[in-house]
């Protein structure tokens, strides 16, 4: 399949690029089940199977697997962390700073986490996006990080994260002064518009 959106000229289709930050997931879903385009989390088990989980990626990932189906015509695979990186254990008690984060012991609500990571981050250390997008790029790549290592990589993070991504689109027109009181009747009309070019380019095929 030839990429959807060749006959776009280029500051249509990087106008299309930014504004698809403006869907929210609802809508990114149902072009992606209608695409056959992956947004759930699968995990590799012992014997080598496949294993949905309940899990569904980032917005951003998601936004970014859209984009490169829309100029490839190609559906990227969907992420899957391998075992390597997956437990189910619970984990040791006391928790120390050389016991590795794997997924499935990842939880927001647990007090004894987020105590140790606030110890190894002088009590700065919040479960925000921040923290989960970074326990995912570890895991994508094959890695589970000490609860040392992956503090490290927090802090450089957070003091590295100066401005909210793009796809957080509320937060990052705050940052850009143009959150406006209509923004939700804007977003809005910035989705339908997307909507609308989507629905064209895939008619004309």
């Amino acid at each position: 399949m030839p990429s959807p959106i060749a006959k776009l000229t280029g500051s249509a289709q990087a106008e299309l690029f930014h504004d698809l930050n403006y869907l929210n997931m609802a809508e990114i879903k149902a072009f992606c089940k209608k695409h056959s385009i992956p947004y759930t989390i699968w995990i590799e088990t012992k014997d080598g199977r496949r294993k949905r989980t309940h899990e569904q990626d980032r917005k951003g990932v998601i936004l970014n697997r859209i984009r490169h189906f829309l100029e490839t015509g190609f559906v990227l695979e969907e992420t899957c962390f391998p075992s390597s990186v997956v437990s189910s254990e619970g984990p040791s008690v006391p928790l120390k700073p050389e016991d590795r984060l794997y997924y499935g012991r990842y939880d927001k609500h647990d007090a004894l986490m987020t105590s140790l990571l606030k110890k190894l981050t002088e009590g700065k250390f919040k479960n925000g996006a921040i923290a989960r997008i970074l326990a995912r790029e570890f895991w994508t790549k094959g890695e589970a990080p000490t609860f040392k290592q992956f503090a490290a990589a927090w802090m450089r993070e957070t003091r590295d994260h100066t401005r909210p991504n793009p796809e957080w689109a509320f937060l990052s027109d705050i940052a850009n002064k143009t959150a406006g009181s209509n923004w939700k009747r804007i977003r809005l009309q910035k989705a339908q518009r997307v909507l609308k070019i989507l629905d064209e380019l895939f008619n004309y095929y």
